[in-house]
Order: C-alpha cells, then structure tokens, then sequence
C-alpha cells in the first residue's frame, strides 16, 4: 500500500468477481474507437453497451461520471499521442480527481494495463490530491480515498509508479514548506526540516551564522541583520553519480519572511511575504525527489535562510556592503534582498562545489508577474545550450518557462559611483536588472537563474495544482537532472 496526501493506493491482478458498491467508482478507459480499453472480465455486455452507447451520444473528451443503476462508472478518453504526451496525461489525472474529489467517493478502481499511461495520470491524480495539514483546531478532515489500480501486469504498473510517487513526494514537500507562515517556519527551523533529507541519503550540512562570517558571506548576512532570527545556510549533497563527474548545483533563495527591511513594503503586499523563501522550497523538494529515486548523478542543493526585518540594526539605503565575491554593492533599497543572498550563495558555490552549472531559483521580483503572470516563469542564462535544455524540461513537465535576455545596456544600469554595483536599476526592467546583478557573480561556469515570483503561490487552482503552493519547478529541474548529459 502506497500513501500520499489522503489517498491509500494498491495495484492488484484483474479479478472475474466485482461488488458494484454504490460509493464506487470504477474507472474505465475508452479507446479512439469509442470502445472500452483493459476491460475488466466482470464487465457484461449489458454495463458495456450502456457506457459505450452513452459516451458515442455524449461525444466525450473529458472524464465523464455515469450514475447508473449498475454502480459508478468514470469514462476516460486515452488521448492522442502528442509533443507533450506525458504532461497531458498527468493533466488528464488531476480533472479525473475533480470528479471524484467529494468524500461522498471513496473507493476508486482503476482498471488500466498501459504502464506508461498509467504512472503518468495518477501522478497527475496524486498531485492535484494535495492539501495541506493546516492549523484549524476542527478536526473535520478528508476522508481517506482508497485508490485500486485493476491490471494484468499490476507489479510492473506498481514499480513504474514507485519513481513518480517519489517525485509527487518532493513536490508536497516544497508547497508544505510554502504554506507554513513565517511564525514556525524561520531559518532555524527550515534548516531543521532539511535534516529529514538525511532519511534518503542526502548529505546536510547547515552553516550558522558564526560559520557564515568566517566565510565571508557579508552580503547574505546583512540582509538578516534587522531580525532576532539567525540567517543560515544548508548545504543538501546527493552522490548518486561517478567520482569524477561535476555536480550538478541549485541554489535557492530563502527569505521565510520578506518586510522589506527599512524600506518597508506596504501591508497589502506584505501579507504574501511568507512565501517569499519558494526557491529554497523547491530546491529541497528536488533534493528528496532525486535521492529518493537514486538519480544516477551527483547533485548540490544550496539554499540561503534569512529574515528580512528592520530594525536598529537593519541595513540602511545607501549603505555600502562587500559581497563573498570580494565586489562592493551600495544597497539602495532593502527590499531587493534576495539578489544579495544569492550573489554570495553564487560565488561559493563556483569556488567551491566548481559545478558543472549552476541554476538558481528564487521569488525575486515583483517586475515577473507584471511581465508574465502567473503562467510561466522567466529565464536568464549566460549559456544557450542551458537555456535550451532548460526550456524542453519545462515544456515537458509543465512548469513553463519564458527566456529573457542580459544585454550590456541593461546591466550598465546597476553601475554606480560609489561602489561596483547598486542593487537595483531604476525605472523599468527590474527583472533583467535583478538578474544582470547576479551575473555579475558569475565568473566561467554555465548559470541561469529562473525568477519564479510569478508561479510560486497560485491565486487559482490548475490541473494538478490546488491553489496556494504550486511546488512549481521541481518537476521541471528533476527531468533536467535525470536526462542531463554534461554536453553543455
């Protein structure tokens, strides 16, 4: 028995003997020729000439519940093969749970013998399962569903399914780190949840901020410096590949609360700020999802854990700050924070780790969801051949991307007098300006840096995404991983 969100699934052989209970619902598959596909050997020619009558007279293309005096059945098109085969599927999951998603439907039957078709659409039913535990005192929480996957190779369909539930797993893991509120989720303790990658054979190492002054990690430290809470950083290794093979390093922004600092934002825009540490979250979703499926590549997660708070101590606009890279920055708005913890996050992570690239991921600028909503996220990279294979994983896995571009007119807008560089740009184009700046810690390795202030927290449901936390990226930077062959 597998578990996830609220649902318990088994896989079992096809049996000739079946109860047609009347909460129910047996899921069956109707091929291009309007005929039911992995009939089920209970299946009469009664039951089959209703549901293949009423689905002709229908004309269905969606996943459609027949109430009938025989019991529940749910009717699945299979879908055309197409460019995005498996993301279509895995969408076809998440409208299958919709239908049944009332706990009036408590047992679903399952009765498919294509393996591919099978791990791809209850991924998708699984990720749109999602919800999270929250803090409500009332215990009224959701049924469990009880998931039955019916096949004639059901070991094969509940092997294959094992590697997606994994990834279904690291994607729950970042949208529950998103929805905790920055009173229980601050530095300190997302550091803490890190340690539960430890289980899965990740390497965790947390840096303090004793540890980070020693460094010479000035520029993320300054940005906690108004809060009690202690900034840190987690350093999440994953050995899964050969001795000699450069790793392969995410870097994640995780500010867990975003005022602003002194230049402090407006309430109405404050309230969202919990969510503001989304690229920590799905760089340590990754790091489960890869290590609990063995991905035969070695891989660094590096998130940087701060608080953004003003105080007596906080920064001030217009002080001057000295980043790991040895480059002075004047910080003219405290609240364009994020870039300062990844430009030193950046720096050592090339010193140090020397990956083969480097992709960040942070919530960083407002300007994104202005350029593209909440649809796609925007890509920067000095590295076309990154850019490209960044680009397919996201139109595959459906966590789209959108390239944008670093030409030198936009960087010379960070230039400033005092310092090498200012950390915002001016009127317009606050996205390229934020990103230039974290060119700007780049020396030599391949980098891209994906502003993901769009796609992190969702206003309204998707497919396979309740609203709130999307887990947006993990996905996407998983297939990247798997597929990755150091041709870049």
């Amino acid at each position: 028995m597998m578990n996830v969100s609220n649902l318990k699934i088994d896989f079992k052989k096809t049996n000739s003997k079946q109860n047609l209970k009347k909460n129910e619902v047996n899921v069956l598959f109707l091929d291009n020729f309007k005929e039911i596909k992995f009939k089920p050997m209970w299946l009469n020619n009664e039951i089959e000439k209703f549901l293949t009558y009423n689905s002709k007279a229908r004309k269905i293309k969606q996943p459609y519940l027949f109430e009938t005096q025989f019991g529940l059945f749910l009717i699945i098109p299979i879908l055309k093969k197409s460019n995005n085969y498996s993301s279509d599927i895995e969408n076809q999951g998440g409208l299958i749970f919709d239908k049944i998603s009332t706990d009036f439907y408590n047992n679903i039957n399952f009765y498919i013998d294509d393996e591919l078709y099978s791990s791809n659409l209850l991924r998708g039913f699984c990720l749109k399962s999602y919800k999270f535990e929250n803090y409500k005192s009332s215990t009224n929480n959701s049924k469990t569903k009880t998931i039955l996957v019916f096949s004639q190779n059901y070991s094969k369909i509940k092997s294959s399914f094992q590697f997606d539930l994994n990834l279904v797993k690291g994607v729950n893991f970042a949208r529950d780190l998103v929805w905790k509120p920055a009173n229980i989720l601050n530095p300190k303790s997302f550091a803490e949840e890190c340690k539960k990658l430890k289980k899965f054979g990740v390497k965790v190492q947390i840096l303090n901020e004793s540890n980070l002054k020693k460094i010479g990690m000035t520029s993320l430290l300054a940005v906690g410096q108004g809060s009690k809470q202690e900034s840190h950083v987690v350093v999440m290794e994953w050995s899964g590949g050969n001795k000699n093979e450069k790793p392969l390093t995410f870097i994640g922004k995780g500010v867990c609360f975003d005022s602003g600092g002194l230049s402090l934002k407006p309430s109405k825009s404050m309230e969202d700020m919990k969510w503001d540490m989304g690229g920590a979250a799905t760089v340590s979703g990754l790091m489960e999802a890869i290590a609990s499926n063995k991905i035969k590549k070695n891989v660094v997660g590096i998130i940087g854990l701060v608080e953004n708070m003003p105080d007596g101590n906080a920064q001030r606009p217009g002080d001057v700050i000295k980043s790991f890279s040895g480059k002075t920055i004047e910080v003219l708005n405290t609240d364009a924070e994020g870039r300062l913890v990844l430009a030193d996050l950046l720096s050592w992570a090339e010193k140090n780790i020397k990956p083969a690239f480097m992709i960040d991921l942070a919530t960083l600028t407002g300007a994104m969801i202005v350029s593209l909503g909440k649809v796609r996220a925007g890509l920067f990279s000095n590295n076309k051949n990154l850019t490209k294979i960044i680009e397919v994983s996201g139109e595959k896995t459906g966590d789209k991307v959108w390239s944008m571009p670093l030409d030198t007119e936009y960087d010379k807008m960070i230039n400033t007098e005092i310092a090498d560089m200012k950390n915002i740009g001016g009127m317009g184009a606050g996205s390229i300006t934020a990103a230039c700046f974290l060119q700007r810690h780049v020396e030599n390795t391949p980098w891209a840096h994906l502003d993901i202030a769009g796609v992190t927290w969702l206003s309204n449901s998707t497919k396979t995404s309740p609203s709130g936390a999307s887990g947006w990226g993990v996905k996407l930077l998983f297939d990247l991983t798997r597929n990755f062959d150091y041709k870049i």
